[in-house]
């Protein structure tokens, strides 16, 4: 009764010449959320008084039945508090996700319902229809105003020679721009960030995402967005190639044709009023559907090792390396003495075409008996079109095998037609209790709510850019926790153990080197979410240095707890985990050399036996140097950690 007090005093409603004004307040009473209904439905957002969005307009434009704003009758309002907690069965940043947070929902009468959610950490709305007879979508419309001229970090999709603007993988570097230099032409893929001074940055997104195309974002030359979505695809067109996909050759004049009666994406807005509020946030989870996935027990994840990246170029083996048996063997008892659970058989074994033709290098009678023995899974590559063809085949035979996770690549889409891929492949894999991850593929945008047996997916630039780009810089990657990982886990595929300098690194294929320190690539494993998580190193390196790589093991993919001790955006961030009893803390730096003092009183009164990896002294020129050592702490003691330039730290904190 207490919250529902408290949420009723912080709600008025004003009706002003015919219009509805109403206001709405955060639990935490930080953040208001104001919405006015008059010709135009429109919203902004103060926070502790200050306008954090200047009023944004929301309509939904039907074809040959004209806008949502044509008749905004007087509504119907609706308010309530919820108070809950979500258990998560695939805990990326914590097991017990506590769901707070104040709604208000108007009913129009020609038919249509808009809802808002005000949490403390960000406000959402969505749309919903209540036809009774299927709809197309013509547009819909989404604009975000800001106050003064902040800051956009974005990533923007580069348009193909032979596709339209909507094609692309979703890898791409930030992008730093005052927001009135960003235009139409800028397509702006979310979640993009915006700071403004000393407000509370912003991160605005997406979630539940369903039968409905993914949002872009773009410029007005002025201080705002405007939503922009991929049209329906009329035709379609086959790319062939080596990894062939299928493009748009056509598209209609309209964004989606869908049932009448249904809720459309939340479109979120993240508030941090400090830097380290962003990586722990997981408001898009929270929005998303609930789990479709009945019994969980068989989702399992883990740590896998990955070997496109490096091409398989093992040394001082006495077999050929490439995709073959041996090789895979060679893989899998590295994966067995180092705590892996999982070897990937990434791109080619299999013909890209042809799931069912498998290469003929590989023995896979033998190779499924053999990591049976070591008690070790595998992991199969899939090209999405092949996959979509052969879908309840392959799925079959991967059960036959015990395969029981899949990656599925180039789908670089996220029309009404490709999301619905995902949602048909995540339901056919969970039919074969068989675990996925996108690549080639959109943000999560609370996907792995609904579906939790799809671990991870890529959307991200990582890894794989070393072998022929340096955009995978100390400063992009420290830029990551705050925006792209905001919308869900993802494969950025960690763990090289040839690593560069400033001055040293240079992009090249198969003895493909970090941009960074081999500590900052030790420290994604903790600060990065994925439950599962690819290590692309060598294993050839790896075994020459066992006790490294035993600590790399030890480290978990899912987390009952996450503490962001320390961050700046772009700059470094510090985040501690906790599984069970032990913790690990993972530290990033950006190019500047810096030395943190963090406190350990968030431990509980027990002893911890320390493991430490950190930057050697002369990581600064030779940046696979590194120092293993131990100590033992107390909550009453502080770690001081000293990054290199590009550098890293990690500790495992073990309880004694």
């Amino acid at each position: 009764m207490r919250n529902l007090f408290i949420f009723g005093f912080f709600i008025v409603t004003l009706h002003v010449h015919g219009a509805t004004n109403r206001q709405i307040f955060s639990p935490d009473g930080k953040t208001k959320l104001l919405v006015n209904i008059d010709k135009a439905l429109t919203y902004n957002i103060l926070y502790e008084g200050k306008t954090l969005l200047a009023p944004s307009e929301i309509d939904l434009v039907l074809l040959n039945q004209g806008k949502m704003s044509d008749r905004l009758d007087k509504p119907k309002i609706t308010t309530r508090t919820v108070n809950e907690t979500i258990i998560s069965p695939v805990p990326e940043k914590r097991r017990h996700i506590p769901d707070l947070y104040n709604e208000v929902s108007f009913r129009f009468g020609n038919p249509y319902r808009v809802t808002f959610r005000v949490y403390n950490d960000g406000v959402a709305y969505r749309i919903e229809t209540l036809f009774k007879d299927s709809i197309t979508v013509q547009n819909e419309i989404a604009t975000f105003n800001f106050p003064g001229n902040p800051q956009l970090y974005f990533p923007e999709a580069v348009k193909r020679d032979n596709q339209d603007k909507f094609h692309t993988s979703f890898e791409e570097p930030y992008q730093i721009k005052t927001l009135d230099s960003v235009f139409a032409k800028n397509l702006c893929f979310t979640p993009v960030l915006i700071s403004s001074g000393e407000l509370p940055k912003i991160v605005i997104t997406e979630s539940d995402l369903e039968s409905y195309p993914g949002m872009f974002l773009t410029g007005t030359g002025k201080s705002s967005l405007v939503a922009e979505f991929a049209p329906y695809p009329k035709t379609e067109a086959v790319l062939a190639g080596e990894y062939s996909q299928r493009y748009v050759a056509e598209r209609e004049n309209f964004i989606a044709k869908t049932k009448g009666s249904r809720t459309f994406p939340w479109r979120t807005i993240l508030i941090a009023p400090d830097d380290k509020s962003l990586p722990a946030n997981d408001l898009v989870y929270r929005l998303a559907s609930p789990s479709r996935v009945a019994e969980t027990s068989w989702i399992m994840p883990r740590k896998s090792t990955e070997e496109w990246i490096i091409t398989e170029n093992l040394f001082n083996v006495p077999f050929k390396s490439g995709i073959n048996t041996d090789t895979y063997k060679y893989y899998i008892d590295f994966a067995k003495r180092f705590g892996f659970e999982q070897v990937l058989l990434d791109a080619g074994w299999s013909d890209n075409n042809d799931l069912l033709k498998v290469h003929p290098a590989i023995d896979m009678p033998a190779l499924i008996a053999y990591a049976k023995e070591k008690q070790i899974k595998l992991g199969m590559w899939t090209l999405a079109m092949t996959l979509e063809k052969q879908m309840e085949p392959a799925l079959e035979q991967f059960n036959k095998w015990g395969v029981d996770f899949i990656m599925t690549d180039f789908i670089d889409r996220d029309d009404q037609k490709a999301v619905d891929f995902f949602h048909k492949t995540a339901q056919a894999c969970a039919n074969h209790k068989i675990m996925l991850m996108f690549h080639g593929a959109f943000k999560p945008a609370g996907f792995n709510r609904t579906y939790p047996h799809a671990l991870t997916r890529e959307a991200v630039l990582g890894s794989e850019y070393n072998m022929w780009s340096a955009k995978a810089t100390p400063e992009h990657n420290l830029m990551l926790p705050f925006i792209r990982m905001t919308s869900g886990p993802m494969d950025y595929e960690p763990g090289l153990l040839t690593n560069g300098t400033k001055s040293s690194f240079r992009a090249t294929a198969e003895n493909v080197m970090s941009f960074g320190t081999r500590t900052q690539q030790l420290a994604m494993f903790v600060v990065y979410d994925s439950p599962m998580q690819l290590f692309s190193g060598n294993p050839s390196q790896g075994l020459m240095e066992p006790d490294f790589m035993t600590l790399l093991g030890s480290i978990p993919t899912t987390w009952d707890t996450t503490m962001i001790l320390e961050a700046k955006l772009g700059d470094y961030i510090v985040t501690a985990r906790k599984k069970q009893n032990d913790w690990f803390i993972g530290a990033m730096n950006d190019l500047t050399p810096r030395s943190l003092t963090i406190p350990l009183s968030f431990l509980n009164e027990r002893k911890y036996e320390a493991i430490i990896c950190e930057d050697g002294v002369n990581a600064d020129r030779y940046a696979a140097d590194y120092k293993l050592s131990s100590k033992e702490f107390s909550s009453k003691d502080a770690i001081t950690i000293k990054m290199a330039a590009g550098g890293g730290f990690v500790i495992h904190l073990k309880a004694k």
